[in-house]
């Protein structure tokens, strides 16, 4: 490719080569956008990802020479070599971030796109599946078929450099060079195209059809399937939380989620009816054990009539009563909802009436927005009219084929069957985006119908921009094994490195027992009446406990707290220590999510994202930060004689307190943790400022209670407190208070800064706190003597 013609437009640089046109486009003065066509103009469609807003008025210039291009922001310069068209990325003090190769790295190949059309009338039929019902339809009455492009983007990774990102994905790769990645919807695989480097910069695909990801022998590139021309977006930061920051300024940002969902949920399939629903809500208020959140599985629905979004009249015979009982016990309830309909349900009849189904005749078409209003109206008018506080979207990626047989297929058997699948009733450009349309849809129908009650989606799939639609995106159906438990940690990290930050996991697994199928391969066929299972239900508890959303799931076995031990049996007191400290620290979490909303943050973080200068941590992929202050360490490996160890790199530039002893240990050091089953390794960084609500049973209790604010000396330090009034959006018009805590180190002084937002419901105004140093470790911190500090609102400061 060589570059034939320079033209600068008031919005691009417009760049004429022997094989099409690209444009550059400024966003931001960290952000370009770059897009490359083949055809005689650029495309005009609009992106399902970036949000009709995200540029910014950006100056910018460009240079030309007799073998170059160049074109600058205050952050950027990108340079274009004429001869080839490779791209050059660095920062403003010419520090190369990342470059294509020197023959060009921009591929386009001529595709056809072939969209099935199919007959209203045609025989269509269903079969059941462990993941749920399933149509198929006879053949197609037509093919479309227009011409598209094979895209490929190409690479020059440096030495050292670390890649993350591109989504949840089941095989624990934490660094992504070296590797490679089939990008479609599946179960286990929640897609978000945007790459992360350690560099500092992140780059965002905007590009809905399957794609692949290489750094291996094959070569160093992101290749898509279907698109109409390659369009991507590249971003400086060079911290990863500006990198972040930059990709939700193109996106969206993530709404707050309320106070409860940074509770505890639990779950199983299934709760059967109205009455066990209450009656395990009841149990946990009677034992005392904190709980925001029961979840209703899937056949909520009247007899077979799958996908149905109303109550059965005979199992849940008055679910208005039911949420109110639940609401009086201070708990929410979330339904399980599907975007596949059985034949002949009032919910599915609506939806052939309107013309809302796609081929199948069963999946509801979440890419028309009649057909998205309609599915809001129907889940309105069954559920969410009755009380019913949040959503369970399942199966969001709805033409899964392989979750059958005793073989798992070979990954690229997968690939073809799942996306052949879905290719024969959504366009193939789009059948990654399925699961962001359809969050649209429950995110914006809830909205309009009451700013009272702040939206909560689970959902099994992600897509770039799917953040904005309070969405939270869980790993999928696991099977419980040790190993299993070891990658969830890495699959993680990756999907909140792409800038969306609610994900969370079945805890304990969702598979436990072994059986025929090839998914179903659990190692414990006895569930929680076996001591082995009840110690890995154990570890995955007390990791769920560091997640952005906690909540235990699973079929096979029940999973309530008592069910894995009697009161005195060390497994059930530790899961009852592991969910009060979860609720001790909301004051600290749910400051963590005020930031995510208003300062673009990142709660669970992989430690690049802290710790830049460290190398040792690129690689590092079963320890985290869970906000600023901890670090997490969970324990993947069953223990001898009770007790655990465990490798633990405590990064450089700072010590670590033992979050239980108090002990201080040098960062840049290596050491071996040794845990009983009471507790994992968990570290606080020298400076952090740890709020602590009080002991409650859920997270609307005690509002007004005195906090402790644990400082652990060694560094200055800080934490930014928010509060609001946990549901509704108020905050959006500047309900909330945000009150900063700095510690001062040398001087031994703890600053309270002015509160700043505006007064909200149930707000005092002023807070109690109890200052202490925590270098005695948690318990015992809490239980020595305390400086008193009554904040009523301006800045005060205090000598430790």
């Amino acid at each position: 490719m060589k570059v034939t013609d320079v033209m600068a437009t008031p919005e691009a640089l417009v760049l004429t080569t022997t094989s099409g046109r690209m444009k550059i486009e400024p966003y931001a003065p960290s952000i370009l956008r770059v897009v490359y066509t083949q055809e005689e103009a650029f495309g005009a469609k609009t992106s399902l990802a970036v949000v009709p807003d995200a540029k910014q008025d950006t100056a910018w210039s460009y240079t030309e020479t007799d073998d170059a291009v160049e074109l600058r922001t205050s952050e950027l310069a990108l340079t274009v070599t004429k001869a080839t068209g490779a791209f050059a990325y660095r920062d403003a003090a010419g520090r190369l971030l990342t470059q294509e190769p020197a023959r060009g790295g921009k591929t386009l190949v001529a595709a056809e796109a072939a969209v099935n059309v199919y007959d209203e009338s045609a025989e269509v039929a269903t079969t059941m599946s462990v993941d749920g019902m399933r149509a198929q339809a006879a053949e197609a009455k037509e093919t479309i078929r227009r011409r598209a492009f094979h895209t490929k983007l190409e690479f020059e990774w440096s030495e050292g450099e670390a890649l993350y990102g591109l989504g949840s994905h089941e095989e624990g790769v934490m660094n992504l060079r070296g590797s490679f990645q089939y990008l479609y919807q599946q179960n286990m695989k929640a897609v978000v195209p945007v790459l992360v480097s350690t560099n500092g910069y992140g780059v965002l695909f905007d590009s809905y059809g399957l794609m692949i990801f290489r750094d291996d022998a094959h070569g160093s590139y992101v290749w898509t399937e279907v698109d109409d021309e390659m369009d991507f977006y590249f971003i400086h930061g060079p911290a990863l939380d500006r990198v972040v920051a930059g990709y939700r300024r193109l996106t969206g940002a993530a709404p707050l989620l309320p106070r409860w969902a940074y509770g505890y949920a639990q779950s199983k399939e299934r709760y059967k009816s109205q009455a066990e629903l209450i009656e395990v809500v009841r149990e946990y208020r009677e034992r005392r054990i904190p709980l925001d959140l029961i979840i209703l599985d899937w056949c909520s629905w009247t007899g077979n009539l799958w996908g149905q979004k109303s109550f059965d009249p005979e199992r849940f015979p008055d679910p208005t009563a039911m949420t109110e009982t639940l609401h009086a016990m201070h708990a929410r309830l979330m339904v399980s909802i599907w975007p596949i309909m059985n034949n002949d349900g009032p919910n599915h009849l609506e939806m052939k009436r309107e013309k809302a189904l796609l081929g199948n005749q069963a999946t509801y078409d979440a890419f028309s927005e009649k057909a998205r209003a309609l599915y809001w109206k129907q889940a309105k008018e069954g559920l969410f009219d009755h009380g019913v506080d949040a959503w369970w979207c399942d199966c969001t990626e709805p033409f899964e084929a392989d979750w059958n047989g005793s073989v798992r297929l070979e990954p690229e058997q997968r690939l073809l069957v799942n996306t052949g699948q879905s290719k024969k009733y959504l366009d193939p450009e789009y059948i990654n985006a399925y699961s962001l349309q359809h969050s649209k849809g429950i995110y914006e129908g809830q909205r309009a119908v009451t700013p009272a009650k702040r939206v909560v989606n689970l959902t099994r799939s992600s897509y770039s921009g799917q953040q904005r639609y309070a969405a939270i995106t869980w790993s999928g159906d696991t099977a419980a094994k040790w190993e299993t438990l070891r990658r969830q940690i890495p699959a993680g990290l990756n999907f909140v490195a792409t800038g969306a930050p609610y994900w969370t996991s079945d805890i304990g697994a969702f598979f436990v027992a072994k059986k025929e199928q090839w998914f179903w391969d659990g190692d414990y066929d006895a569930g929680c009446e076996d001591p082995a299972y009840r110690e890995l239900y154990l570890r995955w508890f007390q990791y769920g406990a560091f997640l952005p959303m906690f909540r235990s799931h699973g079929t096979d076995t029940p999973r309530e707290v008592w069910r894995f031990g009697e009161p005195g049996e060390t497994i059930y007191e530790t899961l009852v220590r592991f969910v009060r400290l979860r609720y001790r620290l909301l004051p600290y979490i749910y400051s963590l999510a005020g930031a995510v909303t208003h300062e673009h943050g990142t709660m669970m973080r992989p430690l690049a994202f802290d710790f830049p200068a460290d190398p040792v941590v690129r690689g590092i992929d079963d320890q985290y930060a869970f906000g600023p202050a901890l670090l997490v360490c969970p324990i993947v490996s069953p223990s001898v004689g009770g007790r655990s160890t465990r490798r633990v790199y405590l990064p450089a530039g700072t010590d670590w307190y033992d979050f239980w002893t108090g002990e201080r240990h040098a960062g840049g050091s290596w050491l071996t943790a040794d845990c009983g089953l009471e507790t994992i390794p968990l570290y606080v960084r020298a400076g952090s400022v740890l709020p602590i609500g009080p002991d409650v049973q859920w997270s609307g209790e005690a509002l007004d209670a005195p906090w402790d604010v644990l400082v652990y000396p060694g560094a200055d330090g800080g934490f930014t407190l928010y509060e609001d009034e946990g549901d509704g959006y108020g905050y959006e018009r500047g309900a909330f208070a945000r009150t900063s805590v700095v510690w001062g180190d040398a001087s031994r002084r703890l600053r309270f800064g002015a509160r700043e937002g505006a007064p909200f419901p149930g707000d005092a105004g002023r807070r109690t706190y109890r200052v202490r140093f925590a270098d005695g470790g948690f318990e015992a911190s809490l239980a020595a003597g305390a400086a008193i500090v009554e904040h009523a609102g301006g800045a005060l400061e205090l000598t430790l």
